[in-house]
Order: structure tokens, then sequence, then C-alpha cells
């Protein structure tokens, strides 16, 4: 699958870690995941402009003309540009700035969103352990919900059919990781973009994860 599907031009575009779950520890309360809200959340939050991150300005929250054709609640995610878009009735887009993974960790296909958990626990794979001890082995067992969370405040788990591939649409605690390729197969964005994207995406959802190099060069 390539971006050449789905990449038009800029006046018309539209125009990780990799994780697993924890089935035991504790889950926050209504109150726990607003304080946490809060603390993710900038002062006088602004989608459009808030940037306490020094994000690039393309990577903030954008609405854009989408190609025909594509199917409204669907997102696809642009791993050359670093952008993700999630389809809307009446012929537009959501953009958001995304990282995603280093190297051969990325995997571009089609998935379905089957799940989405509110800050969501994370384990990191057996994979990852081998790969980067120091940083992983501490978390074997899990690590709790919260702001340092890897996962961050919001997660969509893809899977393929009915097997979860422990990829992953997140939040991240890093975002100044934001536009580059960071993660061990996941996609991340801001939490507080992630946050506002989350109450429009359904379960049962598809997410196109495009090339991550295919010889084209990005549109901004």
């Amino acid at each position: 699958m390539t971006r050449r599907h789905f990449v038009a031009s800029s006046s018309a575009l539209f125009s990780t870690a990799i994780a697993g779950t924890v089935d035991a520890g504790s889950w926050p309360t209504a109150t726990q995941k607003a304080n946490w809200d809060a603390q993710i959340t900038p002062p006088n939050y602004d989608p459009a402009t808030s940037n306490p991150w020094g994000l690039h300005q393309r990577f903030l929250p954008t609405r854009v003309v989408a190609n025909d054709g594509l199917v409204p609640g669907d997102i696809h995610v642009d791993a050359i540009a670093r952008y993700l878009y999630h389809i809307e009735e009446g012929g537009t887009a959501m953009r958001y700035g995304v990282a995603i993974a280093r190297g051969n960790l990325y995997e571009p296909g089609t998935y379905t969103i089957r799940r989405k958990v509110e800050w969501p626990h994370w384990t990191p794979t057996q994979s990852m352990i081998e790969r980067d001890p120091e940083a992983y082995s501490q978390y074997a067992d899990g690590q709790e919900p919260g702001p340092k969370n890897a996962l961050g405040s919001r997660a969509l788990y893809l899977y393929v059919g009915n097997r979860d591939t422990y990829l992953r649409i997140h939040g991240t605690p890093w975002p100044r990781s934001i536009g580059g390729r960071a993660s061990s197969g996941c996609v991340r964005m801001v939490m507080a973009h992630i946050n506002d994207l989350y109450p429009n995406v359904e379960p049962g959802s598809t997410a196109f994860l495009y090339e991550a190099e295919d010889g084209i060069t990005a549109q901004s």
C-alpha cells in the first residue's frame, strides 16, 4: 500500500511503541482520568494554535478538504509527511501530526480499529524487551495508566480480522517526537490531539497505514 492511493495536492488533500495490554492492575477512576486530562491539556487550549510542545506549525490539527470517495470515519496515515487524517462527513478531514516507527519496525497495511481505551495500561512485547532490555525490562509486568504511560491518554487498537496486531494509534508522553520516526511500531500523537480525535472514532473503522518510503515527495 502506498500514499499514491490518497495523496493529491496540499490544496486538495483529501483534495509503536508496539504495546500489549495488562489484564491485572488498577483502572483509573473517572476523577483520576479527568485530572490527568487536565494535566496534559494546555491552558486555554485551542487545537489550531496551542503549541507548548514546540511542534512545527504544520503538525497542529487542521481541517482540510478530502478526496472524493473516502469513507467517513476511516483513518489514513501518511507515513512520509507524518500526518494522520480522520475522514469526516461532508468532504473534509481532520489532519494531525504524528510520529511513526523507527526503521523497519513500521508496518504499513489495512487495519480495523476494534478497541479503544481511555488512559490504558501498557506492556512492552517480548521482542521489545529483547531488543532494548534496559529501556523495557522494567515494564515487563506492565505499566499503570497515567501521564507517563507509554500509550498516553488514549489508544486505538489495530486488528487484522480478530487478531490483535499489538499496533496502536496512541498518545505519547514524548510530544517532541512528533514528525519523526521514534516508536517501536505504533503511531504516536500529542495527547491533547488524540483526546480530540478519540470520541470521533468508532470501533469497526478502518485505519490505512501507508508506506513510509515510496519515492514520493511529501506535500506540505
